[in-house]
């Protein structure tokens, strides 16, 4: 059964970019202290909800233990975290949803059930986290009904998450400086040197 802190929000991991900073390589496959980083997500927020997606270019075998549903980009070529964010939100079954990277394998529940309240208290707009004044648009919750609105500003060429949900009139939600939950491991050097800080469970 889903986590009831999260009622009616669908979750989207994103999968699905080029890899440049790992070589090329598929990033939520690359293992981390003997798992693949999207193991460690997949662990986090699976309990969360009934609605779990992954957007993802490759390897959909691999990642089909790891989601609801699959989806992958319109466009040829990695058009960027946009087009997943898209792609999400038109399978996403619920009314609001939420966007990780896959790559972020410290994130936990506590920040993410504050994303949500945070959403669900002034309805109808995104929320964005930000640290120290850096807005962090992979790391968001969407109301589902503005779907449309995100298709529009991608048609008008538009390719920053950042911008569009600024369109949207996305908030922010502060957390605190340095947040090592905010952590991307998008190199080889950060998969070596930074520890799990927890044991094989959220």
């Amino acid at each position: 059964m889903p986590d009831p802190l999260l009622p009616s929000c669908s979750i989207l991991l994103l999968a699905g970019g080029r890899g440049q900073r790992m070589g090329g390589q598929d990033k939520g496959l690359v293992e981390w202290h003997g798992r693949p980083l999207i193991a460690w997500l997949h662990e986090t927020v699976r309990p969360m909800t009934n609605d779990l997606l992954l957007s993802c270019n490759r390897n959909r075998s691999r990642y089909a233990d790891y989601a609801d549903l699959l989806i992958s980009d319109e466009e040829q070529g990695f058009p960027g975290p946009l087009a997943g964010i898209r792609g999400g939100l038109a399978s996403a079954r619920n009314e609001w949803m939420l966007v990780l990277p896959c790559d972020t394998p410290l994130i936990d529940r506590p920040l993410l059930q504050s994303l949500y309240k945070s959403a669900i208290e002034e309805p109808g707009s995104p929320v964005m986290l930000s640290c120290e004044g850096q807005w962090e648009p992979l790391f968001s919750i969407i109301p589902t009904r503005r779907r449309t609105e995100v298709d529009a500003c991608w048609l008008t060429g538009e390719r920053s998450p950042l911008r569009a949900l600024l369109h949207l009139g996305a908030r922010a939600l502060e957390v605190p400086p340095c947040d090592p939950r905010l952590a991307n491991l998008n190199t080889a050097e950060l998969l070596k040197t930074t520890g799990s800080g927890r044991g094989t469970s959220a």
